[in-house]
């Protein structure tokens, strides 16, 4: 992975070129105070200072150059990017010191995911910061953020349910967590649904869950579940083959769950966290579960398939109810999960914003506030009670896809508050996981949505005192 801690590092009086970031509400302010010579070069590159515009500012000497850069009115995690990724190489100075929240993106700009098709050589551009505090946080989200995308990057034949299990058992070793993989009869009994999503693609390929414990037992408890559907034909009800296309990030959830996970260990956050990511792959063979079949669930709940394609909720599901149970009679205080769920939540909100349910409206506020103070945006949607009858099966408790495709973004919501207590606090972000466009900062591809705010969430609740 990219070596972000060598690209913010503490300003120590290094030689650097200043990086001058101008918005544009005040161009015309900034350019007033410059001298002749860069007013002459700034004509020389239109320089306007539109989001995105870059200009080399020559200096007296040969190597005594600046640059400017054009941002937008209101700051964001990307305003960086565009001059992270043109740069020469060399060491960067901001007249006012630390990036702020522009850090993310001078760090994400530099990194590739390279497994597949070597790359030219990165040149290294080097930010100097004048908060060394704050160094190791920006680090550590830059860091966080690659491994959703690199993750989510990997393709389904490097990305089974066995390499995914790999993943959180790595992340557990950094952080001297334990882990437990359930699989085989033990989940046949345990956790049924996840074992009737991927039993198609036993033994290569065999469904699991994987769970990881860190941290004081006397601290609060809480849930991170992750949607691990490492590659989805769709089953029975098979998906077109461009539906089929991107089905690799069908694990973005999971991707996203390991990565806020690894951020709460890294940061020593005072919690007891369990993580859980059912993996499985939905194939298609004899064995496949089938369309009317009525399942069991851990929940002690029957469930109707309509719809083999419906397969996240199921695995959510019984890993959700597993997450509720907590340990030795403590239950978690809050849980939350990230999956790639609906395209019913993409028609609504599109690819760059994750629709946020949740069962209290507190936590769902203060999770909607700390996207807004980090740049990481969630929209919430109802988990309308007026829909649950849209859930309701002849022949079992559920069904797991209501005909018509209405509002299908809530019933999937719907169906997964059934496995958590209502008085339990549960949180669910339906995310895209990927970028389907290439911005500075954010290539096409893997992408985190809602990480961020969740971590600052997090943040907010359980280190109130921080600076």
């Amino acid at each position: 992975m990219t070596d972000f801690a060598s690209l913010l590092v503490p300003d120590r009086g290094q030689p650097a070129h200043v990086l001058h970031i101008v918005r544009a509400a005040g161009f015309d302010e900034w350019l007033n105070a410059q001298p002749e010579r860069v007013r002459a070069a700034v004509a020389a590159a239109s320089f306007k200072a539109k989001p995105g515009e870059f200009a080399l500012i020559p200096g007296n000497k040969a190597d005594d150059w600046s640059a400017a850069l054009g941002v937008g009115d209101t700051a964001t995690p990307w305003d960086l990017a565009p001059a992270a990724a043109r740069l020469p190489e060399g060491h960067y100075r901001l007249p006012d010191g630390h990036p702020g929240i522009a850090a993310l993106g001078w760090l994400l700009a530099q990194h590739r995911f390279d497994r597949y098709k070597q790359a030219e050589p990165m040149p290294q551009r080097v930010l100097l910061s004048g908060d060394p505090a704050r160094i190791e946080e920006s680090v550590a989200l830059a860091r966080a953020v690659a491994m959703v995308r690199d993750l989510v990057d990997t393709p389904a034949n490097d990305m089974g349910p066995a390499e995914l299990q790999g993943a959180v058992e790595d992340v557990a070793n950094q952080h001297g967590a334990s882990t437990r993989t359930t699989r085989g009869d033990g989940l046949e009994q345990g956790f049924p649904m996840i074992a009737a999503v991927g039993r198609a693609a036993v033994p290569a390929r065999a469904p699991r869950l994987v769970e990881l414990e860190w941290g004081d037992p006397a601290h609060p408890r809480i849930a991170i579940v992750g949607k691990g559907v490492c590659f989805d034909s769709g089953g029975l009800d098979i998906k077109p083959g461009s539906g089929m296309r991107l089905m690799k990030k069908d694990m973005g959830g999971a991707a996203h769950a390991l990565a806020l996970a690894d951020l709460i260990m890294a940061a020593r956050l005072p919690v007891r966290l369990h993580l859980l990511i059912p993996a499985v792959e939905n194939a298609i063979a004899g064995d496949a579960m089938r369309p009317g079949d009525i399942l069991p669930s851990r929940k002690g709940l029957s469930v109707e398939i309509a719809n083999t394609d419906a397969e996240g909720r199921l695995i959510l599901g019984d890993a959700l109810a597993k997450a509720a149970e907590g340990d030795g009679g403590i239950r978690p205080e809050l849980i939350v999960d990230f999956a790639t769920l609906t395209g019913a939540a993409r028609v609504a909100l599109g690819p760059e914003l994750p629709a946020l349910f949740g069962n209290d409206e507190a936590l769902v506020a203060a999770l909607l506030a700390a996207g807004r103070e980090v740049r990481d945006p969630l929209w919430q949607l109802p988990l309308w009670p007026g829909y649950r009858d849209m859930l309701k099966s002849d022949v079992a408790d559920l069904n797991n896809a209501p005909d018509g495709g209405f509002a299908g973004s809530i019933t999937a919501g719907l169906f997964l508050e059934k496995f958590v207590p209502a008085d339990l606090p549960w949180l669910h972000l339906d995310t895209f996981a990927w970028n389907p466009s290439a911005k500075p900062g954010r290539p096409k591809g893997g992408a985190a949505l809602g990480l961020r705010a969740v971590w600052a969430m997090l943040e907010n609740r359980y280190t109130p005192d921080r600076d």
